[in-house]
């Protein structure tokens, strides 16, 4: 009797499910298996007897915990590229240090003078700083996504949000406010709105009613007196729907406690699945009013008469009714009918409420249409991902006609039918596509409804086998293998239960797709900032090897020693390099395209780049190094004005790698202020390490004179200079290209 069931965790619909007891195909969809009551889902209303026929992992709950326990958490982009760059260093290193060592032999040095300068070269071309900077840039992204509504569980995760090109999201409560929400009614042959942002009516042209009065009073009026539930600023109790219709009339200006003061209730018949209806019988001084409500194809056989423009009874145009119920359907909304029948305290008719049969003749007050809108901030949200090349999909387990409406609200691009509506792909089309199929149909279509877990599952696989970067979103625990499955799962804070975030990556607190898209741009700039890190720091790994290997093939003196190496490597990377993770977005990072997954974590204008300052700081560093034993000076000076090379080189080019391809000026020197910082402590550092009698000794130093520290720092300004310029040719060409192509 009057059985309804929250299914959302397992579904995703959004309201409860009215549940019948007649029998349905076995390839019914999970969504609409209206006669069946599934495990983990809630009673909201009724009773109900019955027989359990699957139970464990045979239920749906049990199927999808199986579908967990088989999906297969993916490396993200980052750890995979830095797999792969790891690997080619690492055989570059031990084909480098082999062949010095060959060498070493093949000359008849001593055994423990090639090993130390194998060490040296080993040390030297090992980014001894890119694990911690990589923790450090991604534990700084974590906080900034934290303050932006998004937690972080698992740090790679951060990085991986920034090279998505696909978010699938869900609808209820992610792209709308999971909220039922009056938005139009009908009456007295007239259509009105109630605009979500906004309170008061208005007409179709926008206009303000002035004065609610006649048709459009009755039928707000009978929406709140016709009306279980409960609703204040604090929270709401009872049915999506009856809350929907009392936030109605409290945003038309109605004060709902003196109307339910006025009209006392004192009969009622329950909603039920069967009648489709509810009504309500109520008291007043001049007599009794009966009033209803419930769906067009129960209640409008049932009205004779509705009310006119100015109030008057006229017989009912149902034809009108039924197109204006059409209209407002295509919308996406869900449309009640309501109706009333007035009389004085003696006639019969209304007397007592028996069953739906003792209702008799009603006057049809008009239709209310309701939706659970788009929230406002995804409107924008979602415009600004699909400008950044982010393809938005909706995968709902709701009714197709209402997520493409809510699609088309919130502005998803998608291939449209010939009627101009955006196309749908529904979970019973998902099942019969193969995969393949199925990633060109994902590619067009901008939404996917009544959707089951197994078919989120297969639209992340299909996405994914054409090297899509996937971001999906869920609250369910039908989600969670989707969720787990895809690069970057993405649970509901508020709405999502435990199994989902458990799944997820990401956390949203707000349960906002505004947040994902802040998460996203927070991603694309600690990527930004990885990539500053690896193109600052690997010059110096090129120049402090080649320096080496020179060193070792033409039997030369070592310019620097392996503890010296260290030095510097570690040093710069924690006092000048960590900086860059502090550095803020570019400007342009959400009107960028995202990055294609198969391209490699350094393009051909870095390696280029890094190839040039690598071969600037050899030429410094083993230029000073042999000019100063030249001119009689000790190897420990000379070696000391190598290390001063490597270091203020380096302190010069941090500063043309706060930007990858904008100049330094142009972002302002104050926009990072941690980088002045750390050029000022390993200035500090710098000066310890070259006049501090106990750092002499330890790293076998020695003072310079002004004439060094000039040549060192004029260096150390050409360095700047080259890449300044080189930067600067690039921008020109671009800006020539797009002037061409314009």
């Amino acid at each position: 009797k009057s059985l309804s069931i929250d299914e959302s965790a397992l579904t995703g619909e959004s309201l409860p499910v009215n549940k019948r007891t007649e029998v349905l195909l076995e390839s019914t969809l999970l969504a609409d298996r209206r006669n069946l009551a599934f495990s983990s889902t809630l009673v909201t209303q009724g009773t109900a007897t019955g027989m359990v026929f699957s139970i464990g992992d045979q239920t749906e709950i049990g199927r999808i915990n199986q579908l967990l326990a088989e999906t297969v958490e993916l490396d993200t982009p980052l750890t995979r590229k830095i797999k792969e760059f790891s690997g080619v260093l690492l055989y570059i290193i031990l084909i480098l240090a082999g062949l010095g060592l060959v060498a070493g032999v093949l000359r008849g040095q001593p055994f423990v003078d090639i090993f130390l300068a194998v060490v040296a070269l080993s040390v030297a071309a090992i980014p001894e700083g890119l694990p911690a900077a990589m923790t450090i840039v991604l534990a700084i992204g974590v906080k900034r996504m934290a303050q932006r509504k998004a937690i972080l569980r698992r740090l790679p995760a951060v990085e991986t949000l920034g090279s998505t090109t696909f978010i699938c999201s869900d609808k209820t409560g992610t792209l709308t406010t999971n909220r039922m929400t009056v938005t139009h009614l009908f009456a007295g042959g007239q259509t009105y709105r109630i605009a979500p942002e906004t309170d008061g009516v208005t007409n179709v042209d926008g206009n303000s009613v002035g004065v609610i009065d006649g048709p459009l009073q009755a039928c707000l009026e009978v929406g709140v007196l016709c009306n279980d539930a409960q609703v204040s600023a604090e929270e709401t109790e009872g049915d999506p729907t009856e809350a929907a219709l009392l936030v109605a009339a409290d945003r038309a200006g109605f004060d709902r406690q003196r109307l339910a003061s006025e009209w006392p209730r004192c009969d009622e018949i329950p909603f039920s699945s069967e009648t489709q209806l509810m009504a309500t019988l109520h008291t007043h001084t001049n007599g009794r009013r009966l009033c209803v409500k419930g769906s067009l194809e129960a209640l409008l056989p049932r009205c004779s008469k509705q009310m006119g423009i100015t109030g008057t009874l006229e017989p009912v145009d149902a034809a009108t009714v039924e197109q204006a119920a059409r209209q407002l359907s295509e919308q996406g909304l869900r449309v009640l009918l309501l109706a009333q029948q007035c009389g004085a305290e003696d006639e019969s008719s209304l007397a007592a409420l028996e069953d739906v049969d003792s209702l008799g003749s009603l006057t049809l007050v008009g239709l209310q249409g309701m939706i659970d809108p788009p929230r406002p901030e995804a409107m924008t949200a979602v415009q600004r991902c699909q400008q950044a090349g982010i393809q938005v999909r909706m995968v709902t387990g709701d009714h197709a006609g209402t997520a493409a409406a809510i699609a088309t609200t919130i502005g998803l691009q998608g291939e449209c039918d010939a009627s101009g509506k955006l196309k749908v792909l529904t979970g019973s089309e998902i099942g019969q596509l193969e995969e393949a199929r199925l990633g060109d149909a994902l590619q067009k279509t901008a939404v996917c409804a009544r959707v089951a877990p197994e078919q989120k599952l297969k639209i992340v696989q299909a996405l994914q086998a054409r090297q899509a970067v996937v971001a999906m979103t869920g609250d369910g625990v039908n989600d969670a293998p989707a969720l787990r499955q895809a690069d970057i799962g993405v649970a509901m804070g508020i709405e999502g239960t435990e199994v989902a975030k458990e799944a997820a990556d990401m956390v949203l607190a707000d349960d906002n797709f505004a947040s994902i898209r802040a998460a996203v741009e927070e991603g694309r700039g600690v990527y930004d900032n990885l990539i500053k890190f690896i193109t600052w720091t690997l010059p110096t790994n090129v120049g402090e090897g080649l320096v080496i290997l020179i060193a070792i093939f033409a039997n030369l003196t070592l310019p620097i020693t392996p503890l010296q190496i260290l030095w510097i490597n570690m040093t710069t990377a924690v006092l000048l390099g960590m900086m860059l993770a502090f550095e803020p977005r570019e400007p342009d990072i959400m009107r960028r395209a995202p990055r294609d997954p198969r391209s490699s974590i350094l393009g051909g204008v870095l390696i280029l780049r890094i190839h040039i300052v690598g071969l600037l700081l050899l030429i410094g560093a083993f230029g000073l190094f042999y000019y100063e034993l030249q001119q009689g000076e000790s190897v420990e000076l000379a070696r000391t004005a190598a290390v001063n090379v490597f270091v203020f080189g380096e302190m010069f080019y941090l500063w043309n790698c706060r930007s990858l391809e904008r100049s330094a000026w142009s972002i302002g020197l104050f926009s990072n202020r941690m980088i002045l910082v750390g050029v000022a402590a390993m200035t500090v550092l710098q000066l310890l390490f070259t006049y501090a009698p106990w750092m002499q000794a330890l790293f076998k130093t020695a003072p310079l004179r002004l004439s060094e520290w000039v040549m060192i720092l004029g260096f150390s300004a050409v360095i700047y200079a080259v890449v300044a310029l080189e930067k600067n040719l690039r921008l020109i060409r671009k800006r020539q290209k797009a002037e061409i192509k314009s």
